[in-house]
């Protein structure tokens, strides 16, 4: 090493130590704190555009954290303003282990915010997932570059039903009815036996259907599932010489039904049964007033993806979810 003057080492060792210690502006940086009930405007605002109006968020969807959950909110603040937000919360029970992170806003702000929720997280799980679709560039490079994986990739499909026309699947229908099966709605009041074969058939749609964290609907009980069908939902059956052999459901949604659930019994598959049983739910949804049909699904299930562009669905961006262990 070069020799150096006293004088010249005391001037380097004290300019060094004043570029260690030298102080940093923060004050670009944005605050973080929890969500307050105050936000909640800001943050639906914020929301809705992450998902560019795909859906639109209300300041009613959004209150303050209670003692003893385990879902934070946090917003980050610049000059008295929230730019950002990011919320932690348990993924669902069809994923014990998981926590998912949703986050919108301005993007300078996402890295402080995942910290921040990371130090925080509670404990009991072993990954986080984020979910965005791959139109949404800001997230999408986000989630890269913090470390996650790009692990699963789902399709959404959006159906006009004031152009819908099942008349070019007829001749399925009818074909299928000389063969013994009917499709018809499924009465809310129907007899204990129609909803033990409803279950039965749910079951079997859990066990053999590919699916991914975000498609994993949560558990449900025989009791649960006539619940959930009589409170909100309009389920429609296949019958073949009485028996349920294929269940689809929908969810009315203002203008919109959501399609879900939607299973045949092995024995009766490869024949156009689902097809001509969501022909079916479909023509009931059009004819109650519904203008709009959506559906979705793991890239993995392509029966149920040739069956709703058979029926004139029109798949959009790709849902991706991104996967980080903790």
């Amino acid at each position: 090493m070069a020799y150096l003057p006293d004088s010249r080492r005391a001037h380097t060792a004290a300019h060094s130590e004043r570029m260690t210690h030298a102080p940093h502006r923060t004050d670009h940086l944005p605050t973080l704190r929890p969500f307050r009930a105050a936000d909640a405007s800001a943050v639906a605002c914020l929301l809705t555009e992450g998902v560019r109006g795909h859906w639109t968020y209300a300041p009613e969807h959004f209150r303050e954290a209670q003692p003893g959950t385990r879902s934070t909110r946090l917003v980050a603040e610049q000059g008295g303003v929230v730019v950002a937000t990011a919320r932690l919360a348990p993924f669902g029970e069809g994923v014990p282990d998981a926590l998912r992170l949703d986050i919108a806003g301005d993007t300078a702000a996402f890295t402080p915010l995942l910290l921040a929720q990371l130090a925080e997280a509670p404990i009991g799980f072993r990954r986080v997932l984020g979910v965005t679709r791959e139109d949404f560039t800001e997230v999408m490079t986000f989630f890269h570059a913090a470390g996650f994986r790009n692990a699963w990739q789902s399709w959404g499909a959006h159906l006009d039903l004031t152009t819908f026309d099942p008349a070019p699947l007829e001749a399925l229908q009818e074909r299928l009815f000389l063969a013994g099966y009917e499709a018809e709605r499924l009465d809310p009041d129907a007899p204990d036996a129609d909803w033990d074969a409803l279950y039965t058939l749910h079951q079997l749609g859990v066990r053999d259907q590919p699916r991914n964290p975000t498609t994993t609907p949560d558990p449900l009980t025989r009791d649960g599932l006539r619940d959930v069908v009589r409170r909100e939902e309009a389920a429609f059956v296949t019958r073949w010489r009485g028996q349920i052999v294929a269940l689809t459901r929908l969810t009315p949604r203002g203008h919109e039904v959501d399609s879900e659930g939607s299973v045949t019994h092995p024995d009766h598959r490869r024949r156009g049964v689902m097809t001509a049983l969501k022909a079916h739910a479909l023509t009931w949804a059009q004819g109650a007033g519904h203008t709009h049909a959506g559906t979705g699904g793991t890239v993995l299930n392509l029966p149920m993806l040739r069956v709703n562009t058979r029926l004139g669905y029109r798949v959009e961006r790709m849902w991706i979810t991104w996967e980080k262990e903790l």
